[in-house]
């Protein structure tokens, strides 16, 4: 008789590719600790894309607009510095980065390349924070999980020291 067509977000919603998003991302510790619904409705918030070996994905003093997820391949995290580059970690699947840029407006920190051909989760800062205000849980863990991550950076970041002149100085002098 009459066939009645499946709406577009049904069919959307139970491709393969937005169902396996949800369980990817609960391995990520940005979103661990949130319930299966709720990260099912923070996967429809990620756009996928692929990269080829040495892409560039941002650079350092990009804006930040955006937080990536490793779905396949490799990422390495540069910074320049006097005396060249320097490799600040590699990343591999499964791994986010780029999520200072979810609390912050300030410049990218580092620069992101592909390393080895992959696909990546793209999650924008102005989609974050629409979920963000729409959903206080999602809110509340994934903050907390990434003030954790922020903690963890800064004790694992070694301390430089700047000033040419160690002595400690006493109250009142310059």
């Amino acid at each position: 008789m009459f066939e009645r067509p499946v709406p577009r977000w049904l069919a959307w919603a139970t491709d393969p590719e937005q169902l396996r998003r949800a369980p990817f991302l609960a391995r990520s510790p940005l979103f661990s600790g949130l319930p299966r619904r709720l990260l099912a409705r923070l996967a429809t918030r990620f756009f996928e894309k692929d990269y080829n070996p040495g892409e560039v994905v941002f650079e350092e003093g990009d804006p930040g607009r955006a937080l990536f997820v490793i779905v396949e391949g490799a990422i390495e995290i540069t910074r320049a510095t006097g005396q060249g580059v320097y490799v600040l970690n590699t990343l591999g699947p499964g791994d986010a980065f780029g999520e200072i840029a979810l609390i912050d407006d300030f410049p990218r920190s580092a620069t992101a390349r592909v390393t080895t051909a992959g696909k990546l989760l793209i999650l924008y800062k102005s989609d974050f924070d629409g979920l963000m205000e729409g959903n206080a849980r999602i809110a509340v863990v994934v903050m907390r999980n990434l003030s954790r991550l922020l903690a963890l950076y800064a004790r694992n970041s070694p301390v430089l020291v700047t000033d040419a002149d160690p002595a400690p100085r006493s109250a009142g002098q310059p």
